[in-house]
């Protein structure tokens, strides 16, 4: 059952069969047969479907607390083996990509960290094709990365999707029409710093301006999004930033605002981990990412896009 509970429990996080079968690596008929299957055993029905959602029953939402629950004591218990001679894992080296380490791997160890106190994280980076190689040479246990990765190697984590936002400074005269908006072409000519070339940010911002004709004003290229935000001002100018790095707090800070542009939300991209095939992984890494691939589901949940 504890197999069940755990890809009932991804189910949940996921809120789609079809987003669960690509994180556990099962087709969908398969994973429902599980599904059905622990449904079977407990004698309850788990889900109901509210028009094209999966909605958990009041039992459902009983027996999900139930397999976190079961999450960490499987932990715990791995822990415990060490003490007669089994070599638990207790260090992770993370893989991560050079957008991925500005907008995405602080919260990520932000979480392992409050989870598991003990575990030595330990993180090197480079652009996403290194990352990549990092981790099919076992080099890394795990990567982070701004795209979807086709490898036979590797299994991909789908975490979270991603877009563009235009970022500038309030004093801007365009941001201090209150209310205002932009056609996806007024960013022609406009003052903006961007990010130096090499990352899937970088690739996607200059895509972007080829689809659309598009010739801005580029004052700068630097490799750092903090040094674009402390720039910003001196040289009025806008930048372009993925929607994962920006927060509140760090617009009221840098006395900036994000300014809605309708056609930067179609330049998504997948944020994803990736790690070898779940017949080689330790098991202790095997729980590290279902942990994140939980706590990212959850935030999405909990966020609109």
């Amino acid at each position: 059952m504890l197999e069940e509970l755990h890809i009932f429990a991804v189910v949940v996080e996921q809120s789609s069969l079809n987003k669960a079968s690509v994180q556990l690596n099962l087709s969908q008929p398969a994973l429902s047969r599980k599904i059905a299957k622990l449904e079977e055993e407990l004698g309850v029905e788990l889900f109901r479907r509210v028009g094209k959602r999966l909605e958990l029953t009041k039992l459902g939402q009983l027996t999900y607390d139930y397999a976190l629950e079961m999450r960490q004591r499987h932990f715990r218990f791995l822990q415990s083996l060490s003490e007669f001679g089994y070599a638990a894992k207790t260090s992770l080296m993370i893989g991560a990509s050079l957008t991925t380490l500005q907008t995405t791997l602080p919260d990520l160890i932000q979480v392992l960290h409050e989870a598991h106190p003990e575990v030595d994280i330990k993180a090197v980076t480079g652009k996403t094709h290194e990352i990549v190689s990092l981790v099919r040479e076992n080099k890394a246990d795990m990567g982070l990365v701004a795209s979807s990765i086709d490898d036979p190697a590797l299994h991909c984590v789908p975490l979270f999707d991603d877009h563009l936002e235009l970022v500038m400074p309030k004093c801007h005269y365009i941001a201090d029409a209150s209310g205002i908006s932009m056609r996806i072409t007024d960013l022609n000519g406009l003052p903006m710093i961007l990010f130096a070339k090499g990352t899937w940010y970088r690739i996607m911002t200059d895509e972007l301006f080829a689809k659309y004709e598009l010739k801005p004003d580029v004052r700068m290229e630097i490799d750092s999004f903090e040094a674009i935000l402390r720039l910003m001002h001196t040289c009025r100018a806008a930048t372009l930033l993925p929607k994962s790095y920006i927060r509140e707090r760090m617009l009221a800070d840098n006395d900036l605002t994000v300014i809605p542009v309708k056609e930067l939300l179609g330049t998504k991209r997948t944020t994803s981990l990736i790690h070898h095939g779940s017949e080689e992984i330790d098991p202790a890494v095997r729980l590290w990412i279902d942990e994140i691939a939980a706590y990212f589901a959850r935030r999405s949940m909990n966020q609109p896009v």
